[in-house]
């Protein structure tokens, strides 16, 4: 309902950024240039994929241990923000395509 139709975005990256679910920042030869519009998007979406991965990392195995894998390199906030993007860009080729959810294309 929130999405409306999944024709309007041209990839799954432009549907990811509508979800809120990647970063905003401007970076030029590694040095960050400013920040982009992080507010733009659709913040319900956003808290849905949250909300969908934390409950993915507690009962989805595959799922837990991406977390993981992304907590030991990074912090717990962007591990959870890199599965709610996976998830974003699961739901995105299942809307498109009309096919069931896979965990192994999903979290390998």
């Amino acid at each position: 309902m929130e999405t409306g139709d999944i024709g309007r975005f041209a990839d799954v990256g432009n549907y990811a950024s509508y979800c809120r679910c990647v970063g905003s920042a401007h970076i030029s030869n590694g040095k960050k240039k400013g920040e982009g519009n992080t507010k733009n998007g659709n913040r319900f979406l956003a808290w849905a994929y949250i909300e969908a991965a934390n409950f993915a990392i507690r009962y989805c195995e595959p799922a837990r241990k991406f977390y993981q894998r992304k907590k030991a390199k990074r912090n717990g906030i962007v591990a959870i923000k890199a599965v709610a993007h996976k998830l974003a860009r699961a739901c995105f080729h299942m809307l498109r395509t009309g096919e069931k959810f896979s965990v192994e294309r999903c979290f390998t």
